[in-house]
Order: structure tokens, then C-alpha cells, then sequence
């Protein structure tokens, strides 16, 4: 079973977008991923306002910063590669 993840990141953030772009093929293949806008709370904003999009394990809270590929996630979460 692959890991719940967020992925951290705010409304009109270009890269945030890219990042959904990259993890959309993996959700398909089973990755949850919560998206969580750091302006809802001052201390996200905080801790990734100079760092989003940042993914994050919510079972290890282990952190993948941008930019970071599908192979990368692939690897960050433990799952077998999906076949293009």
C-alpha cells in the first residue's frame, strides 16, 4: 500500500500547478495526495512560504522539496514505477 501524502502549496503558485502535473499520473495509479494551502494557516506559511510545492509523508513526515520528477516520487513514496 502506498503512503498518504500532501502536497503543500497555495492557490496561483505556478510551480504548485507543475507539481499536481507530475503527481497526477501516480495518483492514477494509487497515491493519495491531499493538497494543503498553506494560507490556511500562519505557521505553514511559515515553514513553506519560501519552499512550495513541498510533498510530504504523512506517515514518516519525511519531505520532498521542488522541483523533484516522477521517478523522484516514485522513490520518495516506495512504489513500483508505473509503465508508460
Amino acid at each position: 500500500m502506498l503512503p498518504e501524502c500532501q502536497l503543500f502549496g497555495t492557490l496561483g503558485c505556478h510551480l504548485c500547478e507543475q507539481a499536481e502535473e507530475v503527481l497526477m499520473p501516480l495518483v492514477e495509479y494509487g497515491l493519495l495526495v491531499e493538497l494543503i494551502d498553506i494560507a490556511e494557516r500562519s505557521d505553514w506559511v511559515e515553514l513553506y512560504g519560501l519552499r512550495i510545492p513541498v510533498l510530504r509523508r504523512v506517515d514518516t513526515g519525511a519531505e520532498l522539496d521542488w522541483p523533484f520528477e516522477a521517478e523522484q516520487v516514485v522513490s520518495f513514496v516506495g512504489a513500483p514505477c508505473p509503465k508508460a
